[in-house]
């Protein structure tokens, strides 16, 4: 049996899809949100095996959401659950394991689940990853792609994006260092992450190595620097060279 997440901001939609999945025996507990950053929290907090989503919600909207879900340690399958037939192509290239109209038969609820647990329960990574950050009240998704350097901030990192504004979010830098690793992510110093393609400058000997990106300039730990240097020469070697002494 698994659990699901049920998220649609107009509460007879949302009742009504409930209903149709209490009568499937797979499906034990079933979770509910009224918004997409209502959804977001309750994911944040416990793994659920398919969100079918509402795509038209306001702030948050389901595609929103599903992009925002890749981040998680268990990103659950997308099941689409909406009166809008436009919007099949963009669903599926965010990985959708299914897109159901409404109003939503109970055989072809059953076959989206069939095809969730075909496919394992679990949702396809897709090629960039996408982390959310919350900036104020609102929430905000930021690429990996955009990320050129990370700090450490306890158990928490700081991303710093390519427009010079650092996002926090509860990940260790460690856990991103793995996770990023064949991105092109090395790790500099026991503080710092570096997106090896956004080095500008590397100096690399000397008593206090360091790199730089943009204007900021980032020490690199001695028992790093190995790493560090091979990492800069696959670069170079690829790319073209780069300024280092």
């Amino acid at each position: 049996m698994i659990d699901v997440l049920v998220a649609d901001d107009e509460r007879p939609a949302l009742d009504e899809l409930v209903h149709l999945l209490r009568r499937d025996e797979r499906i034990a507990e079933i979770l509910t949100a009224g918004s997409g950053a209502e959804a977001l929290r309750v994911l944040s907090e416990r793994a659920v095996a398919i969100a079918f989503l509402d795509i038209h919600m306001p702030g948050l909207s389901g595609m929103d959401l599903a992009r925002s879900m890749t981040s998680l340690a268990e990103p659950p399958a997308v099941v689409f659950v909406t009166a809008d037939d436009a919007r099949a192509v963009d669903a599926f290239d965010l990985r959708a394991a299914d897109y159901l109209l409404k109003p939503v038969r109970t055989d072809r609820l059953r076959r989206a689940v069939d095809r969730v647990l075909e496919l394992g329960g679990t949702a396809a990574p897709t090629e960039d990853e996408v982390l959310t950050v919350t900036v104020g009240s609102s929430v905000r998704f930021v690429n990996r792609s955009e990320v050129r350097w990370v700090q450490a901030q306890g158990d928490y990192s700081r991303l710093h994006a390519a427009d010079g504004v650092g996002h926090l979010v509860r990940i260790p830098i460690s856990e991103l260092e793995q996770r990023w690793a064949d991105a092109g992510f090395v790790r500099v110093h026991r503080s710092y992450l570096v997106a090896v393609a956004a080095v500008d400058e590397a100096r690399l000997s000397g008593t206090e190595p360091v790199v730089s990106v943009g204007a900021v300039a980032l020490p690199v730990s001695r028992r790093l620097l190995p790493g560090v240097r091979e990492a800069l020469v696959r670069v170079e070697s690829r790319a073209g060279g780069r300024a280092e002494r």
